[in-house]
């Protein structure tokens, strides 16, 4: 067992007997792993407060135990690398964090190295926990079309007035109506177009939606995960980012 310094974000945490929990961490070198954490849960001075550093979407610098053969590996050490600000206290941010950590727990299947993804991910954590109001509302549809390019199925942006209909099937835009139901036709796919060109999240407060079209390119994105993931099924996080949004 070879003692590693890596980054991490939390993605679940789970009790494990009387003192102890099971954390999936998105870690910046080894991508997602899991470890168990002994007597974090327990009222002694040692333990006490180590079990909020496992909320999830927590960004956490660890000292961890790494063995390729083993499912569950351990933490040495575990300290805050960002401490947020609102995340874990302002209901709206929270419930976006909440999304984007169950969008990369749907989509980390494999438990390899991607340290361009961690990047991404943990920055857009970053800033959301510093973005304003109007950034916040676009934030989980900026963050969902953006995820996607790293699990090669990106929408290609090459929206126009001919070709006005984004295929969710094929991740294009096309010229005609397709046959199947998996589609969006303008406004929405212009919409689409524009969260596509959006390369940092303070540009967003430049697109004004309001509840009802967000709910339904919500939507839409989730169909799109689906139809391009194996067993994504449907995201338990979302009814609630709706009913926040709204």
């Amino acid at each position: 067992m070879t003692l590693h310094n890596t980054k991490g974000i939390v993605l679940r945490t789970v009790k494990y007997g009387e003192t102890s929990v099971i954390v999936t961490i998105f870690t910046e070198l080894f991508g997602i792993q899991s470890y168990i954490v002994n007597g974090v849960r327990t009222s002694s001075k040692k333990g006490s407060g180590k079990a909020n550093l496992f909320q999830p979407g927590a960004i956490l610098d660890l000292t961890a135990y790494h063995n390729e053969l083993h499912h569950l590996q351990r933490l040495r050490e575990f300290k805050w690398s960002y401490l947020y600000q609102y995340i874990f206290f302002d209901v709206l941010k929270n419930s976006v964090a909440l999304f984007m950590v169950e969008l990369l727990s749907k989509t980390l299947k494999q438990p390899e190295s991607n340290p361009e993804l961690f990047y991404f991910a943990e920055d857009a954590f970053t800033h959301l926990d510093k973005a304003d109001e109007q950034v916040v509302g676009n934030f989980p549809l900026y963050f969902a079309l953006h995820l996607a390019s790293f699990f090669g199925f990106r929408v290609s942006d090459q929206y126009t007035e001919q070709t006005a209909y984004l295929d969710l099937q094929e991740g294009e835009f096309v010229h005609e109506h397709p046959v199947h139901p998996h589609f969006l036709s303008y406004p929405y796919s212009y919409i689409t177009s524009q969260l596509l060109k959006v390369m940092q999240p303070h540009e967003l407060t430049q697109i004004k939606l309001n509840q009802d079209t967000r709910r339904i390119l919500l939507q839409a994105y989730q169909a799109y995960y689906a139809l391009h993931i194996q067993d994504f099924g449907i995201m338990k996080t979302l009814p609630v980012l709706q009913e926040v949004l709204g």
